[in-house]
């Protein structure tokens, strides 16, 4: 210290801590309105800006008016090196936090709304996150006159290690980022793995896949077993998909008719039912003579995977309702069994018994 401390110095040191205080607030504020106008824009990135600067500029601004008040007192330059050293790595805190919302914020704005990108942000956002951050370490280490290169050797040295220890983690790792990468799935996909598990994909990130299945239960794959296995994803390449739905008549029937019949109430379900394609045109096949029955297929239209239970289940009433009302039977299995004895057949009883003596 040069000199004693006055009032005067307190005062204009003051005065400096005051200004600053008060341009974080004023910043902050004009930052608000900013973020109301973003808000109304198309792009995402001016709402992320504008959301993480809100933190940045009043560290920034009181930061400023601190410094100032620092040199404006009569201190040693030990004294107002240490101060300053402290502002500096205060700043580049701040900065780093706030250039790692920025990044990873416009990285998940940018996969998100984007066609042909990974529609899971989750473990760009990691890893975007962790390099952003690990720079800034970097950097407060060198200011504060900490040598990062011996540092930086033992990180390359123990990183052999650390990849040999990690091998499942790193393997699943690799694993979720070719998946997003050769856009297999993406969330909201509906797949089903050859083990069994299926569902709608919550979330790829850096360790595995979560699956919400159509009970509300979340199931958990490792990455590197869903990149391994069969899998089919019913939402590609489109989410429509065609149900298919078993039927077989009497064979007194009039296909005709029934073919017309069944034709109305297909064009019926996919208009007033939820989750139908209401433009799908009925198609009815008929294939197979059985035994008792002439079987056919008809195919409807599907929105997504979960809405076929709902569709199948109003077709099924709606033409059984239908059938009885226009006398179409809908004949149960039946197989007729001759027996003999000594050669000589067993003639049914009355009530269609068998009476053997």
């Amino acid at each position: 210290m040069n000199r004693d401390l006055t009032l005067h110095d307190w005062i204009v040191a003051g005065v400096w801590v005051a200004v600053g205080l008060a341009a974080g607030v004023l910043l902050r504020i004009l930052l608000r309105w900013l973020g109301k106008h973003a808000t109304r824009t198309r792009w995402s990135g001016d709402d992320v800006l504008v959301d993480a600067l809100r933190a940045l500029v009043p560290i920034a601004a009181l930061s400023g008016g601190v410094a100032a008040a620092a040199a404006a007192l009569p201190l040693t330059g030990r004294v107002n090196n240490t101060v300053n050293q402290i502002l500096t790595v205060l700043l580049i805190l701040a900065a780093t936090i706030t250039a790692a919302r920025v990044i990873t914020g416009l990285v998940r704005a940018v996969t998100q709304s984007r066609s042909g990108v990974a529609g899971s942000a989750t473990i760009f956002v990691n890893i975007t996150r962790v390099v952003v951050l690990a720079i800034g370490c970097l950097v407060v280490l060198q200011t504060l006159g900490i040598s990062i290169a011996p540092l930086l050797t033992a990180l390359g040295v123990g990183g052999l290690a650390v990849a040999l220890a990690l091998q499942d983690t790193l393997a699943n790792l690799f694993a979720g980022i070719h998946i997003l990468a050769s856009k297999t799935i993406q969330p909201g996909d509906y797949i089903r793995l050859t083990s069994g598990e299926e569902g709608y994909v919550v979330d790829i990130n850096w360790r595995n896949t979560v699956v919400r299945n159509l009970s509300n239960n979340l199931v958990i794959i490792p990455n590197a077993q869903l990149s391994s296995t069969n899998m089919t994803n019913f939402s590609r390449p489109e989410h429509e998909m065609t149900l298919t739905v078993q039927v077989g008549v009497g064979y007194d029937s009039d296909l005709e008719h029934v073919e017309r019949v069944t034709a109305e109430i297909v064009t019926e379900v996919m208009t007033e039912v939820e989750g139908a394609m209401p433009e799908h045109e009925p198609a009815i096949r008929f294939h197979t003579f059985g035994d008792s029955r002439i079987s056919f297929t008809v195919i409807l239209g599907v929105g997504e995977f979960s809405d076929q239970y709902r569709i199948k289940h109003e077709f099924i009433k709606r033409l059984h309702k239908r059938y009885r009302v226009e006398g179409i039977r809908i004949p149960s299995p039946a197989r007729t069994v001759a027996l003999q004895q000594n050669g000589v057949a067993i003639p049914p009883q009355r009530d269609g018994s068998l009476s053997i003596p």
